[in-house]
C-alpha cells in the first residue's frame, strides 16, 4: 500500500511539474504577414491604357509561380492585361514596389490603385472571383476574396 501511494505522489509531483513548465513556456512567434504595394504605376507595366491590371510577380525557381501564371492567363482580355513580372527580368520592378515573396498577385485599376491581392497561390476560382469583383461589385458570392482583413469585415480598404 506504501508503494501505492509513493508512486501516485511522484505521477501528482511529475504531472504538477509538466504543468509548471508548459504554462512557462513562451507563445510561438508571430507570423510576419508579406508586403502588398497599395498603388502602382501603370507605365512600369504593360498596356498601360487597358482599365485592369493583374500582375503576377513571380519567380522562374517557383514552382506554384507557373500554377498561378496559368489560373491567371485566362483572366486576359481587352481590358485585363495580365503580366508576368518575373524577378529575373524584372528585379527592378520586385524592389520598387518591395515584393518579398512569390508568388505575389496584385489586381490594379487603371490609375493603378490595388483592387485585390494575393500572396501565394489561390485556387483558380478566389482569383477569378476576385478579379470580376473588383470589375464589376457585388457580381462574386464572396466579395472579400483577395482584400485586406479589415476590408471583408466591412471595412474601406486602406
Amino acid at each position: 500500500m506504501e508503494r501505492l501511494v509513493v508512486v501516485a505522489v511522484v505521477v501528482a509531483a511529475a504531472a504538477a511539474l509538466a504543468l509548471l513548465v508548459e504554462r512557462r513556456r513562451p507563445d510561438p512567434p508571430t507570423q510576419g504577414t508579406w508586403p502588398v504595394p497599395r498603388q502602382l504605376d501603370r507605365a512600369d507595366f504593360h498596356r498601360a491604357d487597358a482599365p485592369w491590371l493583374v500582375a503576377v510577380f513571380s519567380s522562374a525557381n517557383c514552382d506554384s509561380c507557373a500554377t498561378v501564371l496559368q489560373k491567371s492567363a485566362v483572366l486576359a482580355s481587352a481590358d485585363v492585361v495580365v503580366q508576368d513580372v518575373e524577378v529575373g527580368a524584372h528585379g527592378d520592378l520586385h524592389e520598387r514596389y518591395g515584393i518579398e515573396a512569390v508568388p505575389t498577385i496584385v489586381v490594379a485599376d487603371a490609375e493603378g490603385v490595388v483592387r485585390a491581392s494575393f500572396v501565394g497561390p489561390p485556387s483558380a476560382t478566389d482569383l477569378w472571383a476576385a478579379v470580376a469583383e473588383v470589375r464589376e461589385p457585388g457580381s462574386s458570392p464572396e466579395p472579400g476574396l483577395g482584400q485586406p482583413e479589415g476590408a471583408r469585415s466591412g471595412e474601406t480598404a486602406p
